[in-house]
């Protein structure tokens, strides 16, 4: 029983279909289509990763950290709108026995002059210096935040010098403060404004703390001592913090939380996102009439078949095998469209981002469509008598 099933299923692979001989003999007919379900499939997939990348980048200041918890002002909607708290909330943190390290970031808004005396916007986070600090460190490296203890010193991102018109070793002024530019760092771009990374105290200088009489930070960096226990540690700090004074995160709830808010409640994320859902309806529309054209030239072939007997379900599975097969090449071609888009935007500081999950329902959406398309180009044929299409 078991080998002749086995011999029946290498007979069925080994053996040559209709529908991939009809597309291989007759690829002209299929090659619209088949650029059509790629160029969907691209369209789509780009709409998406400029989505994402742009909103991911809100996240980097998180994702790029080294922390377990973040710790900020109450219900803080996204990380880069943070606002200060008071450092009487260290002692508070360092008293949890779960907690093995504490440390301040600071983040605000500052005004970067250029030497033609234009003004941009910029995001300025104050970080730890210390060789092991957990603000941002993965991309500012230790030998970086040795110069950035310099008074003074900034860091900012690559794709940003253009605009900035500055280079490692430039002085610039930023909130009427003189300050010299030390290093650069890449992949940290910004929504809207350009992104400058210092120490704590020349964030200080530029004037990224206002109080009179009590230091504050924008956030705590908190690791655990078991990042097993970082739960349990994030229930206990809520629990057991003063009314009012502090809202604590786990890391990547809080990278989530910030792409969130620009995704769904800002008018930006709106706009992106109707843009993407435009691109999307687009590429469906091209793809269904596309190779709804192509299968609905073939209609006289299918009458044919029909009228020496085949059935129309034997019909209906020709159609649909070949309308998946054009949907898988053309998937490999989008493939390899979007590995060369993720070059060129790396290479022109882009951001784009591809989450597995959207690229996978993005392969099932055109792959759908395409053989839904099949389908409903076999409508006329099911209305139609035979010998009417063959005269």
């Amino acid at each position: 029983m078991l080998k002749r099933a086995l011999a029946g299923l290498l007979e069925r692979f080994s053996s040559v279909s209709l529908a991939r001989s009809s597309l291989i003999y007759d690829w002209r007919r299929y090659l619209a289509a088949l650029l059509a379900v790629s160029f969907s499939g691209l369209l789509v997939a780009i709409q998406l990763g400029l989505l994402f990348g742009m909103f991911g980048t809100v996240s980097n200041y998180i994702e790029e950290s080294g922390a377990d918890v973040w710790v900020g002002y109450p219900d803080t909607k996204s990380v880069d709108l943070g606002r200060n708290i008071s450092t009487r909330n260290e002692v508070h943190l360092h008293m949890h026995p779960g907690v093995r390290r504490v440390e301040k970031m600071l983040l605000g808004m500052g005004d970067w002059r250029r030497d033609d005396g234009a003004m941009i916007m910029t995001y300025i986070t104050g970080v730890d210096t210390r060789p092991d600090g957990m603000g941002l460190a993965r991309v500012i490296s230790p030998d970086m935040r040795l110069a950035l203890d310099e008074p003074g010193a900034v860091v900012v991102d690559e794709s940003d010098i253009a605009r900035l018109r500055a280079e490692v070793g430039s002085t610039v002024e930023i909130n009427g403060k003189r300050a010299k530019v030390v290093g650069l760092t890449s992949g940290m771009r910004a929504i809207g404004a350009a992104n400058v990374f210092c120490s704590l105290s020349t964030a200080e200088d530029f004037g990224l703390t206002t109080s009179k009489g009590d230091v504050e930070t924008t956030y705590y960096l908190v690791r655990a001592r078991d990042p097993r226990d970082v739960d349990a540690l994030l229930d206990d700090l809520i629990r057991s913090a003063p009314p009012g004074s502090f809202s604590a995160w786990k890391s990547d709830d809080f990278a989530v939380r910030s792409q969130l808010y620009w995704l769904l409640e800002t008018g930006s994320g709106v706009g992106v996102g109707f843009s993407s859902l435009l691109g999307l309806l687009v590429g469906a529309v091209i793809t269904s009439q596309t190779l709804k054209g192509a299968i609905m030239s073939s209609l006289k072939e299918y009458a044919t078949l029909r009228a020496l007997g085949i059935p129309l379900n034997a019909l209906r599975a020709v159609v649909v095998e070949q309308s998946f097969w054009i949907g898988v090449v053309g998937l490999v071609l989008t493939a390899a469209g979007l590995a060369f888009t993720a070059v060129a935007a790396e290479a022109l500081h882009v951001a784009l981002l591809f989450p597995w999950w959207s690229l996978a329902g993005t392969g099932v959406l055109v792959l759908g469509l395409a053989v839904g398309s099949g389908m409903a180009a076999l409508r006329p044929l099911y209305r139609v008598d035979p010998a009417e299409l063959l005269r």
